[in-house]
């Protein structure tokens, strides 16, 4: 079966977010399954919830992609990007998908996300 997914860029300024996964130590955005007679775009705000603790937040979709199986996943995916704006200050609060954050400039996030097509959606911002 293949997974329906999201994926969630947040911007705060003109710094990005990137996350580094605890289970395979590359550094990546916002991501997360679909669930059963969840839509898309609640997907990508309950995902934001769980993994940075951002609420109440806006989103707009970016983009699309799908992949093929790796050797971490069970089937390919569908994904469905999108795009949050983090208010002033604000730090993310991170759930045990990830270890650490870093806010970077495009160009630093570009270089550090792991993923070609998370790369490219981030030109969308």
């Amino acid at each position: 079966m293949i997974r329906q997914e999201v994926m969630v860029h947040i911007r705060r300024g003109d710094e990005y977010l990137v996350l580094r996964r605890t289970d395979h130590a590359y550094w990546h955005a916002v991501a997360g399954g679909v669930e059963p007679g969840e839509d898309w775009r609640a997907a990508a705000v309950r995902e934001l919830q769980e993994e940075t603790g951002l609420t109440a937040v806006d989103v707009r979709e970016i983009g699309a992609f799908a992949y093929e199986p790796a050797d971490f996943e069970v089937n390919g995916g569908h994904v469905r990007a999108f795009a949050a704006e983090a208010p002033p200050g604000w730090e993310p609060t991170l759930n045990d998908e990830h270890d650490v954050y870093r806010w970077c400039s495009f160009d630093e996030a570009y270089s550090l996300l792991y993923w070609p097509e998370p790369k490219e959606l981030l030109r969308k911002i």
